[in-house]
């Protein structure tokens, strides 16, 4: 619960309080009122929920909804002039998560927080983290794919960093489930939409970065893309970065008056002897690990997450034991045809993480390979282009084009784009289902391979706005092998 006098106290800290408005009558402080619920539903609302109207899309017809259902104070940016006060902000996405932590009680103070940030990588070093800290802690997990907040039932995720109010509410649940730490990917989007404001986190790890999500409703460029990440770093106690990413000596500089561990090639905590399932590591972490994650790069996450867990509590003997257990689904999950050709089912949804990947599989396979890749729609624009650049440095590999999350835009016009960008001809089959069918009856040896990248594991496409039902790439997979 929170109260009036509590909420503006915060407000008013944090330089973020205008005034109170009814019926065109200004007010700097207010009557007390006991708030019960935090919400930015208008279906979700009583009497005594504290309402918070924001979001670009948001309608005034959302609030005569949540008044008609009781609803007796809402904060915005805008005076909506409704029948009821308006608590006025400047910021209603710093307003959201002060008020959030204080209302769940700071259950942020009872559990050891762990970040990750970058463009690629974030979910398999947090489930790296997770299955590392469960060898002797009880921790939670926020993740792309999956979310447990007590170790044992798991739930889809619908955004890589949840709204503030969803995000200490689930946090609050952690705690109270006797959780001891909490991990979480924090993507560049969280701290645009400061879902994560005013949060201090004990470990925050930079994995990598490369441009991505840059578009009309993200962000409008990479150095604001690069900023959004960076502010993970200022908002942790201590740090640990990769030595071998792009701008790593700005990275450096930033960091140089923290406590840091970096990682990866010609740093103090570097992999040797890289082998498909097993690795060599000098540093703080020396020893040999088993891993059924394949790529060098799967590897340097396991490392990144080792770091974290050992600043965290975790032996080396949990370390290791966690980094061999740790599966993730969509992630390089592998399957067999009968004729023995390899099928690669992967995430990989922008240009880097395709080219690791095909990187990977090119390795290992020295037949046939046939890739299987789309584009998102209304989203992260600049990787169609990425994709055919990427494509170009692989000519021997056969591309069909797919959809991928078309949303609001034209499948097949998302398919013609990234064609645009390829050197040579593809096929384009806009039905997924169709697309990895054909796709699997094309190799004939067991040197040959299928990739299928782009949705991993989920179970759904994003067509107008809307989830519709989706078998799921391994599925499929699996029914024609």
């Amino acid at each position: 619960m929170i109260t009036m006098k509590k909420t503006l106290t915060i407000l008013k800290k944090d330089n973020n309080f205008r005034e109170i408005i009814l019926n065109n009558h200004f007010y700097y402080d207010w009557q007390e009122e006991v708030f019960d619920r935090l919400s930015y539903d208008s279906r979700k609302v009583s009497k005594k929920t504290l309402f918070f109207a924001k979001g670009r899309e948001f309608n005034k017809s959302y609030l005569e909804q949540a008044i008609s259902n009781g609803l007796q104070y809402y904060i915005s940016e805008k005076d909506y002039k409704m029948s009821i006060p308006v608590i006025l902000v400047n910021d209603i996405k710093q307003a959201m998560s002060l008020i959030a932590q204080t209302f769940y009680d700071y259950p942020q103070k009872k559990l050891k927080l762990l970040a990750f940030t970058g463009t690629k990588g974030k979910t398999t070093a947090a489930y790296y983290a997770y299955h590392i800290l469960k060898q002797s802690h009880k921790p939670a997990l926020l993740s792309t794919m999956n979310t447990t907040l007590d170790g044992k039932t798991y739930f889809k995720s619908t955004l890589t960093t949840p709204e503030s109010i969803d995000l200490f509410s689930m946090m609050a649940t952690a705690v109270e489930n006797g959780c001891s730490h909490l991990i979480m990917e924090v993507s560049s989007q969280a701290y645009l939409m400061k879902r994560v404001y005013g949060l201090i986190f004990d470990v925050g790890v930079f994995l990598n970065i490369s441009p991505d999500h840059i578009g009309p409703i993200e962000h409008p460029s990479f150095e604001d893309y690069f900023y959004h990440k960076r502010l993970l770093l200022e908002n942790s106690r201590f740090v640990i970065v990769n030595h071998q990413m792009d701008y790593f000596d700005l990275i450096k500089e930033q960091v140089a008056k923290q406590p840091h561990d970096f990682y990866g090639k010609n740093s103090e905590n570097t992999i040797l002897n890289s082998q498909p399932f097993s690795f060599e590591v000098i540093g703080k972490l020396a020893g040999y690990y088993k891993s059924q994650l394949i790529g060098h790069f799967n590897q340097e996450n396991a490392l990144a997450s080792g770091l974290a867990a050992l600043q965290l509590g975790a032996s080396l003997e949990d370390i290791k034991k966690g980094i061999a257990e740790t599966v993730v689904p969509g992630r390089m999950e592998i399957l067999t045809q009968k004729n023995g050709a390899r099928v690669f089912v992967d995430y990989a949804h922008n240009g880097v993480s395709l080219m690791q990947l095909l990187t990977v599989v090119n390795n290992h396979q020295t037949g046939k390979i046939i890739l299987i890749i789309g584009a998102t729609g209304n989203k992260g624009e600049s990787r169609r282009k990425d994709f055919g650049e990427v494509i170009n440095q692989f000519p021997h590999i056969h591309v069909i084009l797919t959809s991928d999350d078309p949303n609001f835009e034209d499948p097949l016009a998302i398919a013609q784009e990234i064609a645009s960008h390829i050197t040579r001809p593809v096929e384009i089959i806009t039905d997924r289902d169709t697309a990895i069918k054909t796709a699997m009856t094309l190799t004939k040896e067991a040197s040959d391979a299928v990739i299928i990248a782009g949705k991993g594991a989920d179970t759904y496409q994003i067509v107008d706005g809307q989830k519709v039902s989706y078998e799921g790439d391994k599925v499929l997979a699996q029914k024609y092998l």
